[in-house]
């Protein structure tokens, strides 16, 4: 793979009002509408050369023409990417959503996920995206072997829904909001799933769904041997799911992460951003994060596999290491700007923004209305 190659998903919920669950602040500027958000994703392509998609949440980007919005990301030089579907908001969702007890509100969540299918078929997005908040938080609440019957069963009929060049992409998480038991929640149970679903159902990798100390690149590892790694859901994380811009905490994982990626050809594996913009400003945010993982693969791909391999073979310890360190601790800034610049873009797409009054233009045009929020 090549820098040309790289593609990083945006996600249009970054866009919005975002944050805790304690507090979202709002901010001046911010879309009112899916299509505001799609303007502000072009904004992140069109300074970094590498954000040609834009992930939809529904019901948060509901809108009643998908494919006329299909189309107007088009004008804007994107595409539609994964849909996010939502089961995890309404009411009838307190005990669970494909697993609850209740077969009147498991029918209402699959009817949501088929519906998220029929938005792919208007798009033409290739992936839909589930992540469950499905779980207990008391020994003895519900069944648990029962839940996973009634998951596996939700899942077989949403997948029986797909068409062709379409993939279930199935997120994992460790805790949060259920704390005694989470459905799906860690990267074995998915796969266990996607495994019986079939080969058009992946694993999707969030970088801050697991426990610390988890070694996320030996997961990465496992799943592209077994050819379940569906993507990434890329962030930061100092806790847990922080949502914070990938890179910002640890970028030496996220080193390591791609290091096992990108050995070979990764197409099909899906880059996707993940983060609430609480704090930092929205556009700015997403085009730091993209910036952050271009970083991590030019490191990556300055990595010298043939001394890697005959170090390992040699079992040289500290050489192996030191070829991993010396890539990582390449400065490729300047060649990324080189880079940049080659392909017509401004070496420095922070600043190339900051300079270009997009900001101050959304703020005067966005008075009035509802804002874009997440509803935390």
């Amino acid at each position: 793979m090549s820098l040309d190659e790289l593609a990083v998903e945006t996600c249009s919920w970054a866009f919005g009002n975002s944050g805790t669950r304690f507090k979202v602040f709002a901010q001046p500027g911010v879309p009112r509408d899916p299509y505001e958000k799609l303007a502000d994703a072009a904004q992140v392509h069109a300074y970094t050369g590498a954000a040609p998609s834009v992930a939809l949440h529904i019901p948060w980007d509901r809108v009643d023409d998908y494919a006329h919005l299909a189309r107007y990301a088009g004008e804007l030089g994107l595409r539609i990417g994964a849909i996010n579907s939502n089961t995890f908001q309404d009411d009838g969702y307190r005990l669970g959503s494909v697993c609850h007890p209740d077969p009147a509100i498991r029918r209402q969540a699959v009817d949501h996920l088929l519906e998220c299918v029929d938005i792919m078929d208007a798009t033409g997005s290739p992936e839909l995206k589930l992540w469950f908040a499905d779980g207990t938080n008391y020994p003895g609440q519900d069944d648990i072997r029962a839940r996973q019957d009634r998951l596996a069963e939700a899942l077989a009929e949403v997948y029986a829904r797909l068409g062709e060049g379409q993939r279930l992409l199935l997120e994992y998480k460790l805790f949060e909001p259920s704390f005694y038991t989470t459905d799906v929640p860690d990267w074995g149970t998915a796969y266990a799933h996607c495994l019986k679903l079939g080969p058009k159902a992946q694993v999707v990798v969030d970088t801050g769904h697991h426990a610390p100390g988890v070694n996320i690149e030996f997961i990465v590892a496992f799943l592209l041997r077994e050819g379940r790694l569906g993507g990434f859901d890329f962030n930061s994380r100092f806790y847990a799911d922080d949502d914070l811009m990938v890179g910002a905490a640890d970028p030496f994982q996220l080193f390591r992460i791609l290091a096992e990626v990108l050995r070979e050809p990764s197409g099909g594996i899906a880059f996707m951003l993940d983060q609430c913009h609480n704090i930092e400003p929205k556009i700015p945010g997403q085009i730091r994060s993209v910036l952050n993982v271009q970083e991590a693969a030019a490191k990556v791909l300055r990595i010298d596999r043939a001394a890697l391999s005959a170090a390992q073979r040699e079992g040289d310890v500290l050489a192996a290491n030191a070829v991993l360190m010396d890539a990582f601790n390449t400065d490729v800034r300047p060649a990324l700007a080189e880079f940049r610049a080659a392909k017509g873009l401004d070496p420095d797409p922070m600043a190339a923004y900051a300079r270009s009054g997009y900001f101050a233009k959304i703020c005067a045009e966005r008075v009035g209305g509802a804002q874009a929020g997440w509803g935390a």
